[in-house]
């Protein structure tokens, strides 16, 4: 059995469009993708057009913490609603309704998996990961995990919202952050996605980095948006160190 996970693609079809040639090489039996499918200015029409066929095929999915800024009043910033004013006249309506509708959690595999985007019962916090204002990541208390993924009775619980790939086995439970296919935060530009293999109760986990043609992205940026001088810096440098007048505004507290 093999799951490939996709998360945070925000907007980004070239860094999907890399990321799709090599899961549909690896030929998994399930997709699932962790949402903040739209949320960014690489020809987020096809990108999100391009997620709503994999959900047409079977891929399981679950909404992001950017999926939520699509309900009345879930833009909080002046950047965001100026995003958010420019998406809504470049894609279709009732994609943008499909997503905003998704789930909070889903599970699959008779509850052996379990998908979400930041935590189990918010888009917006992070479950591997904790951002410290100090401008980095620490990992959450491992008491915390105990506490929460116990309970849950699952193989593998699938997270994303962080922009950082990495796993830990909490009691019985895998939890594995699937890392994102746009807006690295690490340095490293290339696209992110991670494939899981299961044998009986033994879970594989593969992170994979996917170069693309990111100077093409940057062009369709710049040539169709206004903010492709802050897509450009992030997506070049792999970091959100620079990113100006961009549209992620990174992680929530």
């Amino acid at each position: 059995m093999r799951v490939a996970v996709i998360s945070d693609v925000h907007g980004n079809a070239f860094a999907l469009d890399a990321v799709l040639r090599e899961v549909r090489a690896a030929s998994p039996d399930l997709i699932v993708n962790l949402g903040d499918q739209a949320e960014g200015s690489a020809d987020p029409a096809r990108a999100l057009a391009a997620q709503a066929e994999l959900a047409a095929a079977g891929a399981l999915e679950v909404r992001g913490n950017n999926e939520e800024k699509l309900w009345p009043g879930g833009r909080r910033s002046a950047l965001s609603r100026r995003y958010g004013a420019w998406l809504a006249e470049h894609t279709d309506p009732a994609l943008l309704a499909r997503v905003a509708a998704l789930p909070l959690t889903t599970r699959a595999l008779n509850g052996a998996l379990l998908a979400c985007h930041g935590t189990l019962d918010s888009a917006w916090h992070s479950l591997l990961w904790v951002w410290d204002h100090g401008g980095f990541y620490r990992a959450r208390d491992p008491r915390e995990l105990r506490a929460a993924l116990d309970p849950l009775g699952a193989e593998v619980v699938l997270c994303g919202h962080t922009h950082r790939a990495g796993m830990t086995r909490v009691g019985d439970t895998l939890l594995v952050n699937a890392g994102s296919v746009s807006d690295q935060v690490d340095g490293d530009p290339r696209a992110r996605w991670t494939l899981l293999t299961r044998a009986g109760r033994d879970w594989d986990v593969r992170f994979r980095a996917t170069l693309y043609d990111i100077e093409a992205a940057v062009t369709w940026a710049c040539t169709h948006t206004p903010f492709g001088d802050g897509e450009a810096q992030l997506l070049r440098t792999g970091t959100m160190d620079a990113r100006g007048d961009g549209v992620w505004e990174g992680p929530q507290p």
